[in-house]
């Protein structure tokens, strides 16, 4: 029997996952009801006792929400990896970004930086730490509150130059994705999914993940700046 499956996912995968949802509903007969939010929103969302069949949302998340007793333990499923972009205003020169070095000369010389408030944000706030650059920059960052792409900032020109997950940036318009940070410095963001506690339909959502997993799904995963997990 057909079914509403209520889903609540962070942005990194909004793209994919609307591009993947006709497919699924199509083979399955079920809609998808999706809520796109911020991670740190669905975090407090949870908390608050806001419910869903499936969440997704980056993996350490998702077993936070396990260990609170949000999404049921046994049902985790990695669904793609997602790495972090760099971008510029459109027409804008482009920094050199091939390096960890040179990265990080072109943090010094921007005059504004903008990050997201999610995963990537974290893990950039870190990464400026441990280059010695976090209190020459402190004054020329500008974060993203959740739900809100950095892009977005740099589209507007209040920031030089913007990170957040390539899947993030690659939708925006008025911006140029110069490309992903160097290996030497990129941090892979695993998003997994996980059924809340109280899902109404947990068949008809391990259904959707598994079909987000299928090998037909990766073309278009691929396609909006991420990778199969």
């Amino acid at each position: 029997m057909p079914v509403d499956i209520q889903v609540m996912s962070s942005n990194a995968m909004r793209e994919a996952l609307l591009e993947l949802f006709p497919g699924f509903e199509e083979a399955s007969g079920h809609k998808v009801v999706p809520r796109f939010v911020g991670g740190v929103d669905i975090m407090k969302r949870m908390a608050a006792g806001e419910t869903c069949d499936l969440v997704i949302m980056s993996g350490p998340q998702i077993d936070q929400l396990i260990q609170q007793g949000k999404v049921a333990a046994d049902s985790r499923v990695d669904l793609v990896r997602s790495g972090v972009g760099v971008a510029v205003r459109a027409g804008a020169p482009r920094p050199d970004i091939g390096s960890a070095e040179a990265v990080k000369r072109a943090l010094l010389a921007a005059r504004s930086i903008t990050y997201s408030s999610g995963p990537s944000g974290v893990y950039l706030a870190n990464l400026f730490a441990k280059m010695g650059i976090a209190e020459a920059l402190k004054d020329k960052i500008k974060i993203a509150p959740p739900g809100v792409p950095a892009g977005s900032f740099v589209a507007r020109g209040e920031a030089e130059i913007g990170f957040q997950q390539v899947s993030e940036l690659m939708p925006v318009s008025g911006i140029d994705l110069i490309g992903p940070l160097p290996p030497d410095i990129q941090e892979i963001t695993v998003f997994s999914g996980g059924l809340h506690v109280a899902a109404k339909e947990p068949d008809a959502a391990r259904a959707l993940m598994r079909f987000i997993t299928a090998p037909a799904a990766a073309p278009i995963i691929t396609k909006k700046g991420l990778e199969p997990a």
